[in-house]
């Protein structure tokens, strides 16, 4: 116990608080891990003096506050929030998709299970505050998420609590080396994550369409076929541009052969780097549409350009341009 003690001075220091602030600071989306933090209170709960139930209630109540605050921020500003945490992530390129994928398939049992998925945690609440989710069902999500989020991490330090004082005691004496062998984990991450950015960046990057150019376009002779790329939540909460077909990621690989390929497919979203856009280009590049291009900027630049948005949604089906006969 004296090691373990030894390295869990703050725990030791100031008990269930110092679990409640961290669990917190994590959840207002701080780079502050707080599941280390609360395996170990439950290891020491089983060990020492430190009580379970007060460390639970507060990491808990820490959770809530901090999912209330974020819940709020998206009932007052909407997708800026969302976009905001999405940009700042390591995933900024597939952060909004995979939200309104998650959101929109799972609903109320998303924000119930959203601690347990990796950056889905800190942008649940906001986008259940973007999307109009009922306060007392937030709530009633938000606190079932925390509590078997805790609990699970808390439980598992309680059932591990030799195991997690063995490990504790090893890191205390091999410091420099446990700290090396995290740092080359989380740079290797890092690393990927900017390789797979950097991948997608390059590819088509040179043929996207400026808000000036496709403009001219579509109030010319010849206007493109212009693809709103997006979940069916992210039509359904805010603006397009006019004409626009409504298609997400998926359904442009399945219906590619619909396509037409004698005019530019334009294709924008409401996304970090316009990410979403970028993709369907991709795709559509793979299945032989050279003349696919993402719309610089996306949605965010059409609107920053003072040009019309409309909200009403039309479905619009596509077709190959006949063959004269």
């Amino acid at each position: 116990p004296s090691r373990m003690d030894s390295l869990s001075a703050p725990l030791l220091a100031y008990g269930a608080w110092f679990v409640g602030l961290n669990v917190f600071a994590q959840q207002l989306g701080l780079p502050i891990p707080a599941v280390p933090t609360m395996i170990v209170a439950g290891a020491m709960a089983a060990t020492t003096s430190l009580s379970a139930a007060s460390a639970f209630t507060l990491a808990v109540l820490a959770s809530v506050v901090a999912d209330l605050l974020w819940y709020w921020a998206g009932r007052r500003y909407g997708y800026r929030v969302l976009k905001f945490l999405c940009r700042v992530s390591l995933s900024p390129d597939t952060c909004v998709r995979q939200t309104e994928g998650i959101f929109e398939r799972y609903g109320f049992f998303s924000v119930v299970v959203s601690k347990f998925i990796p950056g889905f945690s800190t942008v649940a609440p906001p986008i259940a505050g973007a999307l109009e989710m009922r306060l007392p069902s937030f709530l009633g999500a938000a606190f079932a998420s925390a509590a078997l989020w805790v609990g699970a991490a808390m439980g598992a330090g309680w059932l591990f609590r030799d195991q997690v004082t063995m490990a504790l005691a090893w890191m205390g004496e091999n410091t420099a080396l446990a700290a090396a062998i995290v740092g080359a984990l989380l740079a290797a991450y890092v690393l990927v994550k900017a390789w797979q950015r950097w991948r997608l960046a390059r590819f088509v990057a040179a043929s996207r369409i400026s808000v000036d150019d496709l403009a001219s376009m579509l109030g010319g002779g010849e206007r493109p076929h212009l693809v709103d790329v997006g979940s069916k939540l992210a039509h359904e909460h805010r603006p397009r541009i006019p004409g626009a077909v409504l298609l997400d990621l998926e359904e442009i690989d399945a219906r590619a052969h619909e396509f037409p390929t004698d005019r530019d497919i334009v294709l924008y979203c409401a996304c970090p780097n316009e990410a979403s856009a970028r993709r369907a280009a991709q795709i559509l590049h793979a299945h032989g549409y050279k003349r696919a291009r993402p719309l610089a900027g996306g949605l965010d630049a059409w609107i920053a350009s003072g040009r019309a948005v409309e909200r009403t949604a039309t479905t619009v089906v596509l077709e190959r341009p006949r063959k004269a006969a």
